[in-house]
């Protein structure tokens, strides 16, 4: 697919929801017959992620500090930390399933009222989730992490031909472990159960606490003048 035949709209500049001080602006994708589970996988080759429907791209007239990241599976070297986290896996079970459970809600309402009181989510609100989570041209997909058979974590990933988006993960806030960790973790054993070679955690924002964690999986990928390096 040639960048340059791709029709996209702007949206208006708006605040940024990760750099206080930048306005945010986003490219969306037009062409409906991009709108498949094909079409997203070369997408997100480009850059562009997911919201519900919508396939999107920042493009801001006056900062570029969205970089795509992906990380290499089959070469993913874990660092001392992350083998600590790797060897406490045994004790919880995870599953990929097509629907959440049935008690999801509460879990999110817990992570979004202990961790993004302040952020756009808040007030947890289902109908709006379910909108942002899924959508009609994908097969959407839930990976369930469980400890004892509690639910403590759910990361929406969208499973694609080479690869595995991870789009949004929420778990047991008060949990004495690192969840969001554990579930990239999970999420790059899946890719290599499935035979994915990418996983695609989003942009890193260097200078956004809340987004610089996605550089500590390696070996990684940033797109960079439309080409990845790492």
């Amino acid at each position: 697919m040639s960048q340059y035949s791709l029709q996209v709209g702007l949206t208006p500049e708006g605040p940024c929801s990760y750099l206080p001080k930048q306005k945010e602006r986003l490219a969306v994708v037009m062409e409906q017959e991009l709108h498949t589970a094909l079409g997203y996988q070369a997408l997100i080759r480009l850059g562009f992620r997911r919201s519900g429907e919508t396939i999107y791209k920042p493009m801001c007239e006056h900062c570029d500090a969205c970089k795509p990241l992906r990380i290499n599976a089959n070469q993913f070297k874990p660092s001392k930390s992350q083998k600590r986290l790797l060897n406490k896996l045994s004790s919880f079970r995870w599953e990929l399933k097509s629907e959440m459970d049935g008690n999801w809600f509460d879990l999110y309402e817990r992570y979004i009222n202990t961790r993004h009181k302040t952020g756009s989510m808040y007030p947890a609100n289902q109908k709006q989730f379910f909108e942002f989570s899924h959508s009609h041209w994908l097969t959407n997909q839930f990976l369930h992490i469980y400890e004892n058979e509690t639910l403590i974590a759910i990361a929406v990933s969208d499973v694609l031909s080479d690869s595995i988006s991870a789009m949004y993960t929420f778990f047991e806030p008060e949990h004495p472990l690192s969840l969001g960790t554990i579930s990239v973790l999970i999420q790059l054993k899946l890719c290599k159960e499935l035979s994915k070679e990418w996983l695609y955690p989003g942009y890193q924002i260097d200078d956004c606490p809340a987004m610089k964690y996605k550089d500590q999986y390696k070996p990684n990928q940033k797109l960079v003048n439309m080409v990845w390096q790492g």
